[in-house]
């Protein structure tokens, strides 16, 4: 099963405590950051003392200099799967990044990366985004009509596949508007905006006091660098433009407690969107309920 929600909603101590307190379940972190290994305070990855209480799964799949995909973490995903059904033991899902979870819960078809093709469109969408869009139109309809034209991610790599596959963008799935019949029960906990924000706020503070600019740092000073996607990890960005000499320390955390906050209402905004996930803003109901899934007490929520 799965328990989803925004950063700091209080999912993942939510999950630790329902799998610490029955036997054989076990957590896969569903999370596009995390998958980094010396990444570890500002994604609120689960502390050592946390791993010897309850079993983790996809943490530290990759070196931060890699660029890391959502194939990757759906073909890591598929293996703990399988060895949890072996096994026969429970698995909680739990995780902020939707796409992420949409792979596995969902099992999408993922297109292939092609990056010779992605380098040529990045430098054209930087010159003439809109002519970008056009391109996109003329060539997949159906997969333009699903995105903003301003949204350079996304046109870039709608095309992307669109010319290095041969065949249209849109042709590889109903597109993430469309929910699937539910396969994997899924628990959503949800906390008022405000405390929300200041969950955020308090959270950075105590990372900062816990080294979080020293674990920046050391990540900057690696002979390897940091892959693209690394290094847009919301905290860690901003902390690398202070490393860097771009900004103050303080504008450096401002900068990323507000970006955190946009994160969230974006996650809010895509696991409301999903009519399949049954809602608490009681964090023990929501315990509650993810312990009668695990243990087949709840037939109204699945299997």
């Amino acid at each position: 099963m799965a328990v989803v929600g925004a950063t700091a909603s209080g999912k993942s101590a939510l999950a630790h405590e329902v799998a610490r307190s029955l036997t054989n379940v076990e957590i896969g972190t569903v999370d596009s950051m995390t998958v980094y290994r010396g990444m570890d305070l500002g994604t609120a990855k689960p502390t050592r003392a946390e791993r010897d209480e309850v079993t983790y799964h996809l943490l530290d799949l990759a070196d931060p200099s890699e660029d890391f995909t959502v194939a990757a973490f759906q073909r890591a995903a598929r293996d703990v799967e399988e060895a949890r059904r072996h096994e026969g033991g429970g698995l909680i899902y739990v995780g902020g990044t939707g796409l992420y979870g949409r792979a596995v819960l969902d099992g999408l078809t993922i297109p292939g990366q092609y990056p010779e093709v992605r380098a040529e469109l990045e430098q054209r969408a930087e010159v003439d985004l809109p002519a970008l869009y056009r391109d996109l139109q003329e060539r997949d309809p159906l997969a333009a009509s699903r995105m903003e034209p301003t949204n350079a991610r996304r046109v870039v790599r709608a095309l992307e596949v669109t010319l290095g596959s041969g065949r249209p963008f849109s042709s590889f799935g109903d597109g993430l508007e469309v929910y699937a019949h539910e396969r994997v029960p899924q628990i959503g906990l949800r906390v008022p905006l405000e405390v929300l924000d200041q969950r955020i706020d308090e959270r950075f503070a105590r990372w900062m006091d816990e080294g979080l600019l020293g674990e920046v740092s050391s990540l900057a000073a690696r002979p390897e660098g940091l892959s693209r996607t690394a290094r847009q990890a919301v905290g860690y960005k901003e902390l690398l433009a202070h490393v860097a000499g771009e900004i103050s320390l303080a504008d450096a955390v401002t900068r990323a407690v507000t970006a955190t906050k946009r994160l969230a209402r974006r996650q809010r905004s895509w696991f409301t969107r999903d009519p399949r996930v049954r809602w608490f803003e009681d964090a023990a109901e929501a315990a509650a309920a993810v312990r009668d899934v695990l243990t087949g007490s709840d037939a109204n929520v699945g299997n």
